[in-house]
């Protein structure tokens, strides 16, 4: 696109702006898409590959943004094929921090993941939603039981903790092998804290009673964990009072739908989804702009009306059925269709 092409664009964008009605935010955001309070953007400053499949992203946003706690995760928007698409990132900065940092990555497949850990230049603007999450720091003497990208929110906890803290935290691990570690360099320097790392690859994967080995004092230390589900199901299942963070939502045996047809009423979208498909999901496949933020069932962003039809919650497998109780507010992230419903989105 040449210069004068290029610049013909923004003026007339500009004169738009200039002659409709607008609200103040509104003239901001089209002078400036930083500018804008109504939809929150951030622009990326620095671009740093942790690993081959993890890429840090430093973020600044264009307005004020409320300090965060360590441990808690942050929206990220990508505008593709003009539908935005929303994930959400645990931030490794401190509070405080001139810079927001969030580590990505890249998942087989994914939509969002992909193109933020390997193909976001310097200079890249991305939706940005505020901080949220109740995983974290401790209140004791800390256990941290990490894997793969389960790393990122204790990341943000261990930069964020006192130096003398650390002396009696505790943090074991898991990855395939030393060169899959993200942040592995840094972990290793961090003075105090011990830090023990169980590379799969020769060891296979860890049991309670073998992490209870490494770490003794176990059962007198608050454990926090974080990593694929698997890993999290045994930890919970075998020690009581364990915090933990999941990336993914947890669902109970047997709570696919059947599938059906979406009808999303407000836009005039119809969307088909499978059997263990969620609303969400297959909403935004068929281009709608449906909320989002945690996509796991925790921050209720997601939440639309049903008013037709009825859908399962793939986390406690119970039906909601519209014609119990009509506009019954329902998750759209963990809800499948059993059979064609409607929804006021």
């Amino acid at each position: 696109m040449s210069v004068a092409t290029g610049f013909g664009r923004h003026a007339r964008s500009l004169a738009r702006a200039l002659t409709t009605p607008l609200f103040p935010d509104d003239v901001l955001g089209t002078l400036n898409p930083l500018w804008s309070r109504h939809a929150p953007r951030a622009k990326v400053v620095r671009v740093v590959s942790e690993t081959a499949d993890t890429t840090s992203l430093f973020l600044r946003p264009g307005t004020p943004f409320a300090a965060h706690r360590p441990g808690q995760y942050v929206g990220i928007g990508l505008r593709v094929d003009g539908v935005w698409h929303w994930r959400t990132y645990s931030l490794t900065s401190r509070p405080g921090d001139d810079l927001l940092q969030v580590a990505v990555t890249a998942v087989p497949g994914g939509l969002v993941s992909g193109r933020l850990a390997h193909h976001t230049p310097v200079g890249s603007v991305v939706g940005i939603a505020p901080a949220e999450g109740d995983f974290t720091a401790p209140t004791g003497k800390p256990l941290y039981v990490t894997a793969g990208s389960g790393i990122t929110p204790v990341m943000g906890m261990l930069r964020s903790a006192d130096p003398a803290d650390l002396a009696d935290a505790v943090l074991v691990h898991v990855d395939r092998t030393p060169a899959d570690v993200v942040f592995g360099t840094e972990l290793r320097a961090l003075p105090g804290l011990r830090l023990v790392e169980w590379h799969t690859a020769e060891r296979g994967r860890p049991t309670p009673a073998q992490l209870d080995e490494i770490v003794p004092d176990r059962p007198a230390r608050e454990v926090l964990a974080c990593g694929p589900a698997g890993l999290l199901d045994t930890l919970t299942d075998a020690w009581p009072g364990v915090r933990v963070e999941r990336f993914a939502p947890k669902r109970v045996a047997h709570t696919a739908g059947t599938g059906g047809r979406i009808t999303l009423s407000t836009s005039g979208i119809v969307a088909d989804a499978a059997p263990d498909t969620p609303l969400l999901a297959a909403g935004e496949e068929a281009g709608a702009l449906m909320p989002s933020g945690c996509r796991m069932g925790i921050c209720h962003t997601c939440v639309g009306k049903l008013t037709a039809g009825a859908v399962l919650d793939m986390q406690t497998g119970e039906r909601h059925d519209a014609a119990d109780q009509p506009g019954r507010p329902v998750r759209t992230c963990v809800s499948a269709p059993t059979g064609d419903v409607t929804l006021d989105l």
